[in-house]
């Protein structure tokens, strides 16, 4: 995928840095996608407050590898075609620890023929310097330059296109004073015609963003004082460089005598008003004030404790003579090893995830940035399986938990690869809370040790947010001659030779720095008290990865009674609507047509809805929502959000649909699962449509009663609907009160799924809600062909969807309860005395005549079209239509007012319990 394509991918509705933008006055200014590109957030740095957070980079925000891979690999091809083919050929690229070490590999890889070397925060025993660096504005400031080669940073690359030929090392000067770089320029190449010198060798310098060019311009001078060139090429993801310094990079070529290019994905500035720097600092220290007393009062979820929690362990069966990373040099060779290697490691990981795992996060270490992404990579081919990749960081970065901040929450965990600077607190991002079904945490053998399993180590941390983790152990690199030969088994030399059995000279690998824990067993599953969700096929005709229905099925029992029966008992108070299920109406041919003839007419109309709704919630609620659709009727609407959200921005939205029963609430056990899954603060319910807005009080009152027994707080009780006629809610796709197709049907147009069951006989206290499956009516099933006809008038309606959306976001939005008022007065103007028995809205009015005893239907005077299937069936019932003027809905449904207790059984029931 390429770069300039994965926009789409990182396109929020709410920018990132709006948060920080706001409170400090900072101005982000730029080309068209940096905004896309870019989010900001704070950390507590002596030298600059903010911190541009990367989309692509995968290392704060998880990101689909792909993307990560791409925006890398295509500016690579970009500097291949700079260079031409007998440039690239001679090309080294070189990375910078530890943000850009995954970017700088990529790099290297689009070039295709360039070895690639990363500096490092990690020193090895044994291992000569080839240099280092200071990086003033980092809070990790110590860089060295490791390679396993010296003529890799020599000018003299012919051995590097070699696995082996490790030489002198000589030491370069370090190089001090700090910044960044970015965009083309150039001094004249200074070779004589016809000669070919080491010096010809490009070095293509690779970072994630230049701010000021100090750190890249420093490495150069440094290099080229030991070993001169002719040409050098600076790639970043992001130009930030203030008009001052652009002048710099010309000046800078002139003073070497050396031809200096830039090549940058997007470019920019930011502006940065007086005293940011001391602003930021402050309000840093705010923040966390009030998180602290957050957490202290228990509103903020506490550090994982307690026991280690058990993780899988996976045998990736790495590849024999490829080093871990280019901390010391990657060559060629080892890219044509690896390469072939890794569906086999992906397929392994697979194997290893739960049935259920559709989510998955591939989660890399600090530096080791590219072996995890390439396995995402490798992972993410397989269609089946929805994979993000990020990695742990040293930088220490305020999370605020709002849509428009860059990094909305924050593992913290000790250091566990023993680092030369000493222990410390490290970091996970945007982890907690984003839904991950799994989490597949890739480290090197150095890194494995006692700290990474212990109870507040990373693995504990990971398992509080996820269902699973894996752990993916990569062998650690160092260079044949830093390891004394009385330390290396005869299995290590074995498991260090190439298939001949030859050992390779730069192909060792030592074991971990400690045992495999004791308490880290190689496949361990912990009891879960509630089962994982139901998914088609198996339950309903929908896809998998469409909606997950945190239901029970109840397929196989009885439920259907008679609709006189049911509604006797249930005016009559011996039995909950919920009890049982009406008979599944099956439509005519006539209604059929009707119901595609009003499907083709209305399509655009729920698109344009569809795109309206998702677009408010994903500007409101953040850029990672997760759907729960109230069952049934929600749900087709859940699946299409999730579709918009795909279509327009590339994002996969998780969805569950759950079940609320009007008197009895929602169901208290799948919120234990949603809040046990994701962060409740990023759960949006989403229905149909509003009728009086009963449902919408009923999930209000459930979300209060819910907290107050314990459970967990921070959900929303706002709902979502596509169509909001009653003003009933302030998150609404249109509040006109027309046809929806899929309020025509029952199960068949909602993936062949009942209406949900709550019966005390069948749900006890520790299950789901449940439903029934009616794999039976399989071939009158419409539910693909509502989705799909909605979903191709998407690109359509794109642009008023637009403007909808940004007249939405300004206008007053507050539920006006006209609805409610409404009915109140159809009540008791038509003698009923019993709001529950009006039933409002197109919608709710077809719902009365496929399910209930209908007595009337009121229909707003010229309602024209939308009501063609109401008059039909209300002519297939029997019932009367009467047309009125002054209606706020375009019809009305009554439930006939007078069915008392009849012959249902001593106990009231419609169905007896069997």
């Amino acid at each position: 995928m390429s770069g300039r394509t994965a926009t789409k991918e990182t396109a929020n509705v709410v920018w990132s840095g709006s948060w920080v933008a706001e409170r400090l006055g900072v101005e982000l200014v730029g080309d068209g996608e940096l905004r896309e590109l870019l989010g900001l957030a704070l950390r507590r740095n002596p030298k600059r407050a903010h911190l541009l957070v990367s989309q692509v980079l995968g290392k704060h925000v998880p990101q689909h590898p792909s993307v990560v891979y791409g925006a890398g690999f295509e500016l690579g091809r970009r500097v291949r075609e700079l260079l031409g083919e007998a440039g690239a050929r001679r090309a080294v690229v070189l990375g910078y620890a530890e943000t850009a070490t995954g970017l700088g590999h990529a790099v290297a890889d689009g070039l295709g023929t360039a070895p690639y070397l990363h500096s490092t925060r990690r020193p090895i025993e044994g291992v000569a310097r080839a240099g280092g660096f200071e990086e003033s504005h980092s809070h990790a400031t110590s860089h060295l330059l490791l390679p396993e080669d010296p003529d890799l940073l020599a000018g003299d690359v012919g051995g590097a296109r070699d696995v082996c030929g490790a030489g002198d090392k000589r030491d370069a000067r370090d190089v001090s004073d700090a910044g960044d770089v970015s965009d083309v320029s150039g001094a004249g190449d200074v070779r004589d015609p016809g000669e070919t010198h080491s010096s010809d060798a490009v070095l293509v310098l690779v970072d994630d963003e230049f701010s000021t060019g100090n750190t890249v311009l420093n490495t150069i001078r440094a290099l080229h004082e030991r070993n001169p060139r002719n040409r050098y090429v600076i790639v970043a993801l992001v130009d930030m460089r203030s008009p001052a310094d652009r002048g710099r990079l010309a000046d800078f070529a002139a003073e070497i005598g050396a031809r200096v290019d830039l090549v940058a994905r997007n470019s920019g500035t930011v502006r940065l008003p007086d005293g940011v720097l001391e602003k930021g600092q402050a309000l840093v220290t705010a923040e966390e004030v009030a998180q602290e007393g957050e957490r202290q009062a228990g509103a903020a979820p506490r550090p994982a404790s307690g026991a280690p929690r058990p993780c899988t362990r996976v045998d990736l069966g790495w590849p024999a003579g490829v080093p871990d990373g280019g901390r010391h040099g990657f060559t060629p060779a080892h890219r044509a090893r690896l390469e072939p290697a890794l569906p086999a490691m992906a397929d392994r990981i697979a194997a290893a995830l739960d049935d259920g795992a559709r989510r998955v996060l591939i989660l890399g270490f600090e530096e080791l940035m590219y072996a995890p992404l390439r396995l995402g990579t490798a992972l993410e081919d397989r269609a089946d399986i929805e994979v993000r990749f990020s990695t742990t960081t040293r930088s220490p970065v305020l999370a605020v938990d709002d849509p428009g901040y860059a990094i909305r929450t924050r593992l913290v965990f000790p250091a566990h690869d023993d680092p030369a600077d000493g222990p410390g607190d490290r970091y996970a991002y945007n982890v907690a809370g984003a839904g991950f079904d799994a989490i597949v945490a890739v480290v090197d053998s150095t890194a494995d040790t006692p700290e990474l399993h212990a109870p507040d180590g990373l693995l504990a941390q990971l398992a509080a947010h996820t269902a699973q983790v894996l752990l993916a152990v990569v062998p650690s690199y160092i260079p044949p001659e830093a390891i004394p030969a009385a330390a290396m088994s005869a299995a290590e030399i074995s498991a260090a030779a190439g298939e001949s059995g030859v050992p390779l000279p730069s192909a060792v690998s030592v074991p971990s720095a400690a045992p495999v824990p004791s308490y880290a067993p190689e496949r361990q599953e912990e009891p879960r008290m509630l089962p994982e969700p139901l998914r088609g096929p198996a339950f309903s005709s929908y896809a998998p990865d469409e909606v997950g229905w945190l239901l029970q099925d109840l397929s196989d029992t009885e439920l259907e009674a008679p609709t006189e029966e049911r509604e006797e008992a249930i005016q009559s108070g011996g039995a909950h609507y919920a009890e049982s299920l009406p008979v599944e109406y099956q439509p005519s041919d006539q209604y059929q047509d009707l119901f595609k003839a009003a499907l083709d007419l209305s399509a655009a109309r729920i698109a344009r809805a569809v795109g309206t709704v998702t677009e408010t919630v994903l500007a409101e609620r953040g850029p990672r929502p997760v759907l729960v659709s109230l069952a049934r009727a929600g749900t087709p609407v859940g699946v299409l959000m999730r579709r918009w959200a795909r279509h327009r921005h590339g994002v996969d939205l998780p969805h569950y649909a759950v079940s609320i029963v009007r008197g009895r609430g929602i169901d208290a056990n799948a919120l234990r699962w949603l809040a046990a899954h994701h962060n409740s603060a990023d759960i949006v319910f989403v229905d149909g449509w509003t009728g009086k807005g009963a449902i919408t009080r009923e999930l209000a009152a459930a979300i209060a009663e819910f907290e107050e027994s314990g459970g967990t707080e921070g959900f929303n009780p706002e709902i979502a609907v596509l169509a909001d006629p009653g003003g009933c809610v302030r998150t609404y796709g249109t509040r006109e009160d027309f046809l929806i197709p899929s309020a025509c049907l029952n199960s068949t147009v909602s993936g062949l799924i009942s209406r949900t069951v709550l019966r005390s006989d069948l749900v006890g206290p520790e299950d789901f809600h449940g439903a029934k499956f009616y794999r039976e009516l399989a071939g009158s099933d419409v539910s693909g062909h509502f989705l799909d006809t909605v979903a191709d008038r998407f690109g359509e309606v794109a642009d008023v969807v637009d403007a909808d959306v940004k007249e939405l976001l300004t206008a007053d939005r507050a539920p006006t309860w006209e609805g409610w008022a409404a009915v109140e007065r159809i009540s008791e103007e038509y003698g009923i005395h019993d709001v529950n028995l009006v039933k409002p809205g197109v919608g709710e009015t077809t719902r009365v005549l496929l399910r209930r005893v209908p007595w009337k239907i009121l229909a707003k005077r010229g309602a024209g079209a939308d009501l063609e299937h109401i008059r039909l069936l209300a002519e297939q019932r029997g019932v009367p239509v009467e047309e009125v003027a002054e209606l706020p809905y375009t019809c009305v449904g009554l439930i006939h007012p007078k069915y008392t207790r009849g012959a249902t059984g001593a106990d009231g029931r419609a169905v007896e319990s069997k």
